[in-house]
């Protein structure tokens, strides 16, 4: 049977030497930034630190291995192209490592607790001369007046440290300037409305994840509808005859399956017209992971597209890493595709569950229940949120090999970028 599988990073040439590295328990995590529309405008790129590297020098040594890894894998593998938000210690703003990256693609952080030294100011001159655009990071009005503000093309705050007076008086010093205005750690709705009641217009944080729910009432019929789909879906071995009916049934589904089964994923040969069609060209295992992905498009329709990508990431995640824990990967495909369910349909996952075809133990996974089933998701649902304390406790506790899921998560970023955008 036909299985996705994973697509192998290129490794461009380094553009510069960088200092070697010092540890190999490293990661790069990402998180979306989206704009008033909720589209993806860039990617900020985090790198977790070991815990022994947490002290001196620990913030030049996760910059140095952040360039580092980005060069090896690319850094348009992990932002799609889009721009990447790249966090910068002093040191790698004034020893020119982060001219390895791409300037047309990328935005240099500079935290505005850095030191702005006369030498800082003339790097970040020099490097925006040379095409890199820089985003005063952390702005608070205690630290103005200050020499990059006029030089930033983002300024990127956190409203809990920024009040409505000082995002007023934000706004007045950027009139007349195209200078975005990034609001960091928008977790919530509330976040969100508060950020953009204040001029925000980029945000930073998972809460898209978190849409207000619909409480109290039932899913609808057509929600069940393609539910029930779900369900023949993942009956073995499959029953053709029951299942072609049921997709033909919905216009809209049909069509999104028949554009994945046609698409360069799997480069057929000839155009495949039919439901049964595509069943026999790309096999059972193969068409429940594509109509599984077009039932899920349909729920998220009207939501941003970032949550279908982090189902997927999840999902592809979950099913490499499977066999570390000896869980089934195919199940646990399914329990990272749609972790995100409540997000896509904004209803409760308890109104959900007992509708998905999955066994009880993956149901409770999904319910936040804390058992082995879960551990893989629990694993990345921290690693979202950089929380690199409680992903390392997950690894631990569980036995597992905490590089390793590293790699896997990295791997499931590119495929999901090769794959599906």
């Amino acid at each position: 049977m036909s299985r996705l599988s994973t697509i192998e990073p290129q490794q461009p040439a380094p553009q510069a030497a960088l200092p070697a590295r010092t540890s190999e328990l490293r990661c790069i995590t990402r998180q979306p930034v989206l704009d008033e529309n909720h589209r993806v405008h860039g990617y900020a790129l985090n790198f977790q630190l070991a815990a022994d590297e947490t002290g001196q020098g620990g913030a030049a040594q996760a910059a140095r291995t952040l360039l580092d890894d980005t060069v090896i894998f690319g850094i348009d593998r992990f932002t799609n192209g889009l721009p990447a938000f790249v966090t910068c210690s002093a040191e790698s703003l004034l020893e020119g490592w982060v001219s390895v990256l791409a300037p047309s693609t990328t935005v240099l952080e500079v935290p505005a607790t850095l030191e702005p030294t006369p030498q800082l100011v003339a790097s970040c001159r020099s490097l925006k001369q040379a095409g890199f655009r820089l985003s005063l990071a952390g702005f608070t009005w205690e630290r103005m007046p200050h020499p990059l503000f006029d030089l930033a093309d983002y300024i990127k705050a956190d409203t809990a440290y920024l009040d409505s007076d000082g995002c007023k008086r934000l706004r007045q010093a950027l009139h007349g300037r195209s200078v975005p205005m990034e609001a960091a750690n928008v977790e919530t709705q509330g976040d969100y409305r508060k950020a953009c009641a204040e001029g925000f217009t980029l945000f930073q944080g998972y809460y898209f994840c978190f849409p207000e729910l619909i409480q109290n009432a039932k899913v609808p019929s057509n929600r069940l509808f393609h539910l029930d789909i779900l369900r023949q879906l993942h009956r073995d071995p499959l029953d053709l005859k029951k299942i072609s009916p049921l997709v033909l049934r919905d216009a809209s589904l049909t069509y999104r399956l028949l554009r994945l089964v046609n698409s360069p994923i799997y480069a057929l040969r000839q155009q495949v017209s039919s439901i049964a069609g595509a069943i026999l060209v790309v096999g059972e295992t193969a068409f429940r992971r594509i109509a599984t992905l077009a039932i899920l498009s349909e729920f998220n329709a009207e939501q941003p597209p970032e949550i279908l990508h982090m189902a997927l990431v999840r999902a592809r995640f979950c099913e490499l890493a499977a066999a570390l824990c000896g869980l089934d990967p195919d199940e646990q495909y399914l329990l990272g595709m749609m972790s995100l369910l409540p997000a896509m349909m904004r209803f409760p996952m308890e109104a959900l569950v007992p509708e998905l075809p999955l066994r009880d133990e993956i149901r409770q996974a999904l319910l936040g229940l804390d058992n082995r089933e879960r551990c893989l998701l629990a694993w990345i649902e921290g690693h979202e949120r950089n929380d690199q304390a409680a992903s390392h406790a997950i690894a631990e506790h569980h036995a597992l090999n905490q590089q390793r899921l590293v790699q896997f998560f990295i791997d499931a970023v590119v495929w999901d970028a090769t794959a599906h955008r």
